[in-house]
């Protein structure tokens, strides 16, 4: 973890490929301009993601959008290299998920919610939650080739938003606060297009088209609701013995 005259390490983590800038890209531009050093990390390299390339070949394709759209923002990346719909709570799940904290070395953690519309989503919010709590934890073994130190303390933990912004029955999940990103709204979704291979995808999984303008019309209508043009929601998880002072928001706030 970075000292304290340092700008803080940001890890942005979530399930797969693209989840991470369409929930906060934004955001990760805007502590990129203030000089944290960032690393965003898929569990997944989005296998089924296809219904035309099998399971490796659009892993390769889709390691390779992540990883560009990293390089726009001057991010790291990694993979975790969870399988599609096989992300769950045991404890090689919580060894892989604490090894990629523990290399990242993060002050703030932005990951998926605790309730999405699906399993991948939320068993990564639970895993990164666990793995923020134990990373820091000495006696704590990820069993992972060459692995990395203990950090020093529990990161300041977020949760983006869910899809759409509501839960399993369609019920409005309001965010702690809303950051303001419609001056890096253009950077978002540049990083966006980086995941070509996902607007096929959607339109033929989930009837979804226009991939790049339904982010833009989530990020407006979050954005409505602060006064602004473009903005991104958070919650922040800061019950015992999580970090409970608003890093991020202070942080942010500070370079306005």
């Amino acid at each position: 973890m970075s000292d304290e005259h340092a700008p803080p390490r940001i890890l942005a983590i979530h399930a797969h490929p693209d989840d991470v800038e369409i929930q906060c890209a934004g955001t990760l531009a805007l502590l990129k301009e203030q000089g944290c050093h960032i690393t965003i990390a898929t569990m997944t390299a989005g296998d089924c993601g296809s219904a035309e390339m099998g399971p490796e070949e659009i892993a390769r394709v889709r390691r390779g959008e992540a990883q560009a759209a990293a390089d726009l923002l001057g991010a790291d990346y990694m993979c975790l290299e969870f399988r599609d719909f096989c992300i769950i709570i045991d404890h090689e799940g919580r060894r892989k998920t604490t090894e990629a904290v523990r290399r990242a070395r993060p002050d703030i953690v932005l990951t998926a919610p605790p309730v999405d519309y699906m399993s991948d989503h939320e068993m990564t919010s639970r895993l990164v939650r666990d793995a923020c709590f134990m990373a820091p934890a000495p006696n704590y073994s990820t069993e992972q080739w060459d692995p990395a130190p203990p950090i020093d303390a529990i990161p300041h933990l977020y949760y983006t938003d869910s899809v759409e912004g509501i839960d399993w029955f369609g019920n409005n999940i309001p965010p702690d606060f809303i950051v303001d990103i419609s001056r890096t709204i253009d950077l978002k979704q540049e990083m966006l297009a980086c995941h070509a291979s996902q607007r096929n995808w959607l339109l033929r999984q989930h009837g979804i088209d226009e991939y790049l303008e339904s982010s833009r019309r989530w990020s407006a209508a979050r954005g409505q609701q602060a006064g602004v043009a473009y903005g991104e929601g958070f919650r922040q998880h800061s019950g015992h013995p999580y970090p409970g002072d608003n890093r991020l928001l202070e942080l942010l706030n500070s370079s306005s």
